[in-house]
Order: structure tokens, then C-alpha cells, then sequence
């Protein structure tokens, strides 16, 4: 790994945990109490996607948490920035994270599949 990458993976595991703290201080409970899931920065680090989880949120929620989060992204931007000291803070663009409903409906076919292949494996026997 270089020290560009491992300043870039330590940027973003701060962020991970700064960005609730930051959101948690907001007196809009839509947005407050929010899961952040993953932080990706960009090479230079000066934009960051948030990934955000989505579970307990129908889409009209979702929908109204991004518009949101993108009115105090500049509020979360300062936060982050005077919490470590930063000279500056990365843009940040709010997104919901796909990869959790993915995970789960691909266990889900793998659930399946050894079903299958167990009720074959049974009916093979006979």
C-alpha cells in the first residue's frame, strides 16, 4: 500500500466515525439518527461518498433524508474539519447502500440452491 492510499483509508475511517457524531447534533430526527456504512473518499481526497443504510426507510424517506443531507453537507463538512483540525474537509455526496440488500438476497439464493440440491440429493436415494 502506498502513504497516498493509507492516508486516504485513514481519512475515511475517521470520517466513518465523525459523520454521525456530526449528524446526531442536527435537531431534524429524519436525519440525526442515520447508519453510516461506509465512507469512500476520492484520490486526492477532496470528495467523499457516504454511504448511508437504508433498512428502516420507505422510499419517500430516503428521499427526503438525501435532500436533506445535501441542505448540511456544508454544516457536516465544517464539523468534520474543526473536529481533527483539518485545514479542509472533503465535498461529501450521500448515498444509500445497496450492498446490504444485495448480500441478503444473494444468501438468500444460496439458501435455495442447497435446497434444492439436498431435496435432489434426497430424492436420488429413494
Amino acid at each position: 500500500m502506498t502513504p497516498e492510499e493509507i492516508k486516504r483509508k485513514r481519512t475515511e475511517s475517521v470520517l466513518r466515525e465523525i459523520i454521525p457524531e456530526a449528524l446526531s447534533t442536527l435537531d431534524d430526527s429524519r436525519i440525526n439518527s442515520l447508519l453510516v456504512t461506509e465512507v469512500v473518499c476520492s484520490r486526492g481526497r477532496s470528495d467523499a461518498k457516504v454511504y448511508l443504510d437504508k433498512s428502516f426507510l420507505t422510499e419517500a424517506e430516503q428521499r427526503e433524508a438525501l435532500r436533506q443531507l445535501r441542505s448540511v453537507a456544508g454544516y457536516i463538512q465544517n464539523y468534520c474539519k474543526q473536529n481533527e483540525g483539518w485545514f479542509k474537509a472533503p465535498r461529501f455526496t450521500f448515498e444509500f447502500d445497496e450492498q446490504l440488500e444485495k448480500q441478503s438476497r444473494m444468501e438468500e439464493l444460496f439458501k435455495q440452491i442447497a435446497k434444492r440440491k439436498n431435496d435432489e440429493g434426497e430424492s436420488d436415494e429413494s
